[in-house]
């Protein structure tokens, strides 16, 4: 049996003629259900494509804070505590100035 043969022995389709062929108002919903799929896609990626702040700005942002939370805020984003921070942190030494603070951070050691 051919394809011809075959394609003749089907029953015809019980749908109007209209709904057989896609014409511009079907491609214009399917175009709108691809905008709107676009448009969800990207609010449910938006967060995991931010920029990330660099661990020297977070380090930056704790200026605000005083001294002994500023060294616990170092600590946590640097996951452990310079050595030449700890006596501060635990009071043996007086805080070093802002500045040194952040060279210290920033070497991470």
């Amino acid at each position: 049996m051919t394809p011809d043969e075959l394609m003749q022995g089907l029953a015809p389709s019980r749908l109007p003629p209209t709904l057989q062929t896609a014409g511009w108002p079907e491609y214009l919903a399917l175009f709108g259900l691809g905008l709107m799929l676009g448009a969800a896609l990207a609010l449910i990626l938006a967060p995991m494509l931010a920029p990330r702040i660099s661990r020297a700005e977070r380090i930056r942002l704790t200026r605000h804070l005083p001294p002994q939370e500023r060294l616990l805020a170092i600590a946590r984003i640097l996951g452990h505590l310079p050595a030449a921070l700890r006596p501060a942190a635990y009071g043996a030494a007086p805080p070093p100035s802002p500045a040194r603070i952040e060279r210290i951070a920033r070497r991470g050691r």
